[in-house]
């Protein structure tokens, strides 16, 4: 049997409540587990740690310094259960559905941290 299970990637925040806010409402994961500066949010398998960071320990808000990608099945699918949401989101941080020149399928969405989340399928060819 094979011994990893899945990677689950800690994105560090300067406002907790932000970011559960997006990552819940939004895009539509569950907190699995909370206690103060920290949530784990999953959905369908894939898990994000959620950690408060100030000062220093935190990236600039807006560098797009991380990004964090995300495979799905259908990404349009995806694009169509979230629009309504993405579209309150402010002009630019959204883009997609595009195919990409090396093979996926992706929907970019920028995080209230600055934190780029993509969500992409291969493109079958």
């Amino acid at each position: 049997m094979p011994n990893f299970i899945q990677i689950t990637p800690f994105i560090h925040v300067a406002d907790l409540e932000a970011a559960l806010a997006f990552f819940v409402d939004l895009l539509g994961f569950t907190v699995g587990y909370r206690q103060p500066g920290y949530a784990y949010v999953s959905r369908e398998g894939c898990g994000v740690r959620l950690l408060q960071s100030d000062g220093d320990d935190c990236a600039p808000p807006g560098t797009r310094r991380f990004a964090y990608y995300i495979d799905v099945r259908d990404v349009d699918a995806l694009h169509a259960e979230l629009k309504p949401k993405l579209d309150a989101l402010p002009e630019g941080d959204v883009f997609g559905p595009v195919d990409q020149p090396y093979g996926q399928r992706e929907l970019l969405i920028l995080a209230p941290d600055g934190n780029l989340l993509a969500f992409g399928q291969v493109i079958q060819g």
